[in-house]
């Protein structure tokens, strides 16, 4: 099949997929964020799992 025109190359692919459910106040901070750093949704949630991974490892 091969790749398909217009896929984004990367070393570290994003093949793992997770769905929440939040309420309606959670996603409007959400939405806060992503629009007052410029990045998606996603990013956020890496964001936040990091921090919280760095807090517990310490």
């Amino acid at each position: 099949m091969g790749i398909h025109k217009g896929t984004k190359l990367t070393d570290n692919p994003k093949n793992k997929e997770v769905k929440v459910r939040i309420d309606e106040s959670t996603s409007e901070k959400l939405d806060f964020l992503t629009k007052k750093k410029s990045v998606t949704k996603s990013d956020i949630i890496r964001i936040g799992i990091e921090i919280q991974y760095e807090k517990e490892k310490e």
